[in-house]
């Protein structure tokens, strides 16, 4: 039993002072540990912080953009029904001149017959 007791003895002797040892780390990387998670809980919502703020303004700007872009599409509109009501009146105004210049052309040569049945009448009377 000897043998059993002095093991025993070395074994607190040299084992237990190591256990205190390890159990006293053991609390301080524990303490640390903690201290180190809460930092990371702190960062994860200083993050989320401006993460949640950018996804905000880009929802905002995708509306703003879907907003501009409607409103692209209204003068867009606008724009082609002025255009196509002017090339109307264009056509129209060349369709006039047409008729006008052929009017023209037509009272010319009106009077120009005119003046010859007036000649003829008046060698015939001669």
């Amino acid at each position: 039993m000897e043998i059993k007791e002095t093991v025993k003895k070395l074994l607190q002797e040299m084992v237990v002072p190591d256990l205190s040892k390890i159990r006293d780390e053991n609390s301080r990387i524990l303490s640390i540990l903690e201290l180190t998670n809460k930092r990371l809980d702190n960062l994860n919502t200083h993050q989320s912080d401006p993460s949640r703020r950018i996804d905000e303004v880009r929802s905002e700007l995708g509306q703003r953009i879907e907003d501009t872009n409607k409103r692209i599409d209204t003068v867009h509109s606008d724009l082609i029904n002025r255009l196509d009501a002017n090339n109307a009146r264009i056509d129209q105004f060349f369709r006039k001149s047409v008729t006008r210049d052929k009017h023209f052309k037509v009272d010319q040569r009106l009077n120009s017959l005119e003046d010859e049945v007036h000649a003829i009448k008046q060698q015939l009377a001669a």
